[in-house]
């Protein structure tokens, strides 16, 4: 018997991709976290509504998303303001 994925499940494994590519434009990490969260949504109504793999991998990967996009995007904020600082510090 062959099972069916959700498309809410395959959409979650989807937006947590995107969302784990998001890391690596530092700035604009923003956008992977908000990817993320919509992938984490669905995510969970997938599972609740059929349990799969595809969900499950959905989950784990926004959850991941979430995490390493706020850190890439706190460490490029930190990385402009010690710049900032840096800069401002200079007598000419």
């Amino acid at each position: 018997m062959e099972q069916k994925n959700s498309g809410k499940a395959v959409a979650s494994l989807v937006l947590g991709i995107i969302g784990l590519v998001c890391v690596f434009f530092g700035v604009y990490a923003w956008i992977g976290v908000i990817v993320a969260v919509v992938g984490l949504v669905l995510g969970v109504l997938a599972k609740k509504e059929q349990p799969s793999k595809f969900a499950s991998a959905g989950v784990i990967m926004s959850i991941i998303a979430i995490a390493l996009c706020l850190i890439s995007f706190i460490a490029c904020i930190a990385c402009v303001g010690a710049l900032a600082a840096a800069g401002s510090s200079l007598n000419y």
